[in-house]
């Protein structure tokens, strides 16, 4: 339990705090204006600032091990992927290549059949 000269104390303290903060409020305001103010004089604008804003974000979130982890990640994924397409490709062409000499070494034997008469 309290003391009321305790409460009292802290019913003060209490009240200087929230003096403090309410000073540091409209010090933090005023400085912001000025804030503005002196960019506005060397024409730094608020689009500006975003841009350099999301330039540094971006550097910074590239340079986390966990991007550089992802990057390499899908780099490599994308490289194996590659790789599988082509093989495919290769391998249609390689089937489509057979299927046209089966096609052709068929039509030859049935022409060569045809002009060679069969000897009886």
């Amino acid at each position: 339990m309290m003391s009321e000269e305790e409460k009292e104390e802290l019913k003060i303290e209490l009240a200087k705090l929230e003096d403090e903060i309410s000073t540091l409020r409209q010090v933090l305001a005023a400085k912001e204006k000025h804030l503005v103010e002196v960019k506005q004089k060397l024409g730094i604008s608020l689009m500006n600032e975003l841009k350099q804003n999301f330039s540094k974000s971006w550097h910074d979130m590239q340079t986390t091990s966990a991007y550089k982890k992802t990057h390499e990640t899908l780099s490599h994924a994308g490289q194996k992927a590659t790789a599988a397409i082509s093989n495919v490709g290769t391998a249609i062409s390689k089937k489509f290549g057979d299927m046209r000499y089966q096609h052709l070494s068929h039509s030859y034997s049935i022409r060569h059949s045809i002009s060679m008469p069969a000897m009886r």
